[in-house]
């Protein structure tokens, strides 16, 4: 895992992926995943399921993982659809009417058991009730890593037939129940907002000192987009700071002089430390759309007159971004299409120039 894992596969993706065949590509990342998950059921005696996870984690070490999971997303559909359906061939709809109890109480075990744990925890670090019940309904089920565990403590013998039986009726009906689970939560809401104490300010993990740049912007992110954006700045001598939770990035910043906040900016106080309240702009340039919306909620609240500008992929999370108060989003896809549209178009218009100035220059050479 952290010879072969961290080192020579993604040195070897990366090799493959500058080849630029992407049937290569494709077959390489196959070739590895299901060769790890091989190599792990035959040298450690863990099931065919369990070392595909070890293949995905294992891919996850490379940068280019995320290039990986859209060349497999046909297969990776194809193969979960068998997986739920070996899964569902494996119950046996019959215990719910022999065993009704220990049915019931694996379901609540599940469901309730999850929820509490999960809800005690966050509530525990401080937040309040309304994000730990939601949290809490979010991790009532359980998936299908606990069928691979069920499956894998059968053949080992450390669990009867019934229990795995008892784990996927569990499963199926914490699924089911899931979405119901939160419609009643989002019924009580307002109630929970109306008579639920105002919970304290979470303390900041760390006291991070509060940067001296005033009208500056705030850069979220040194990828692909944000790194285009800083060398922008950088180039009009516009004051910026960037939020970075790649260390190695981080020092690269700073060793060019460039004002850095090491850390996830959803981590409480780190924002307060970027001085939204004297930034002019607040810049988004990481690709997750959920966390773009709690940043920007944070950056609206911080300063009504902050200019903010997110990135998009869909626009599902057009309309979603901007329900919490994004100023600019910028979508992917539709500004390539208006770059090869403006292209086209300025085509036509240097045609059109050139035949009318053709065009003039005959009609005045002709005598009289």
């Amino acid at each position: 895992m952290f010879v072969v894992g961290r080192r020579l596969i993604p040195w070897t993706l990366h090799y493959i992926a500058h080849t630029g065949s992407r049937e290569l590509f494709r077959l390489a990342v196959l070739a590895i995943a299901l060769g790890v998950a091989f190599a792990s059921a035959e040298l450690f005696g863990v099931s065919f399921a369990l070392g595909a996870f070890f293949a995905g984690m294992i891919l996850a070490e490379s940068q280019l993982s995320q290039q990986a999971a859209q060349e497999t997303m046909p297969l990776r559909d194809a193969f979960a659809v068998l997986f739920f359906v070996s899964v569902g061939m494996l119950f046996d709809p019959a215990i719910l009417v022999r065993q009704p109890g220990p049915v019931l109480a694996t379901f609540l075990i599940v469901v309730a058991g999850n929820a509490i744990v999960a809800a005690g925890i966050i509530l525990a670090l401080g937040y309040p009730l309304r994000k730990a019940l939601t949290i809490g309904a979010a991790l009532s089920q359980i998936g299908e890593f606990s069928f691979i565990l069920a499956g894998l403590g059968v053949d080992l013998q450390l669990l009867p037939p019934t229990g795995r039986d008892l784990i996927l009726a569990g499963a199926i009906l914490s699924i089911l129940m899931n979405p119901i689970i939160f419609m009643v939560l989002d019924r009580l809401k307002p109630w929970l907002s109306e008579r639920a104490p105002r919970p304290t300010s979470i303390p900041d993990i760390t006291e991070l000192p509060t940067t001296n740049l005033k009208d500056h912007a705030v850069l979220v992110g040194h990828g692909r987009v944000g790194s285009l954006v800083a060398d922008a700045l950088e180039q009009k001598q516009q004051g910026f700071l960037v939020i970075e939770e790649r260390g190695e990035i981080a020092d690269q910043l700073r060793g060019r002089g460039i004002e850095v906040i090491q850390g996830n900016a959803a981590q409480p106080g780190l924002l307060k430390a970027a001085n939204l309240a004297g930034a002019r702009w607040f810049i988004s340039a990481i690709p997750n759309p959920f966390e773009n919306g709690n940043l920007i909620e944070q950056a609206r609240t911080a300063n009504p007159h902050l200019e903010i500008i997110a990135r998009a992929h869909s626009d599902a999370e057009v309309d979603y971004l901007k329900h919490f108060g994004a100023s600019l989003i910028i979508m992917g896809e539709r500004e390539i299409a208006k770059g090869m549209t403006q292209h086209i178009l300025d085509s036509i218009d240097e045609r059109l120039k050139n035949e009318v100035s053709a065009n003039s220059t005959y009609e005045t050479d002709l005598p009289g």
